[in-house]
């Protein structure tokens, strides 16, 4: 499982050094695609996969289905550990995410956040101001704590 908050930066190549405690988990392989809120997720291949099965089981015939899927794998890289611990991410999804030096990466249970530092502070910023009312309707919803 994937928690903690880690504050990084990313270089002038695209490669970014990767919390060790995340490195293991991920393995030596494992994917990066365009997230939701303007993020990238990063799953390990098994997760992956996960992903993958549970959006290929959606209809087709929906055009939301189609939308998110094609931007959802059409965005994906395999990516892989340098020796430094470090992974390259591609200048697209670079682009997407507005990486460009300081970055967060937040662990989300079975993926890897990765956030552009101004990006993520405002997104958490909104969101713990409203985290009770959250936490309120997704317990009417049905979720359990």
């Amino acid at each position: 499982m994937f928690i903690g908050t880690f504050w990084h930066t990313i270089d002038a190549k695209g490669r970014l050094i990767m919390p060790a405690k995340f490195r293991e988990e991920l393995g030596e392989r494992f994917i990066a695609t365009k997230g939701l809120d303007s993020c990238l997720f990063v799953f390990p291949l098994s997760e992956w996969e996960n992903q993958e099965r549970q959006l290929r089981s959606l209809p087709l015939s929906r055009s939301d289905v189609r939308a998110y899927s094609r931007l959802f794998f059409s965005g994906a890289a395999e990516c892989e550990f340098d020796k430094q611990g470090r992974i390259m991410i591609p200048a697209h999804l670079r682009e997407y995410a507005k990486l460009e030096k300081d970055v967060v990466i937040i662990g989300v249970s079975t993926r890897i956040e990765i956030w552009n530092e101004p990006t993520w502070r405002e997104y958490s910023h909104k969101a713990e101001e409203s985290y009770e009312e959250i936490a309120e309707k997704l317990l009417e919803d049905g979720g359990r704590f």
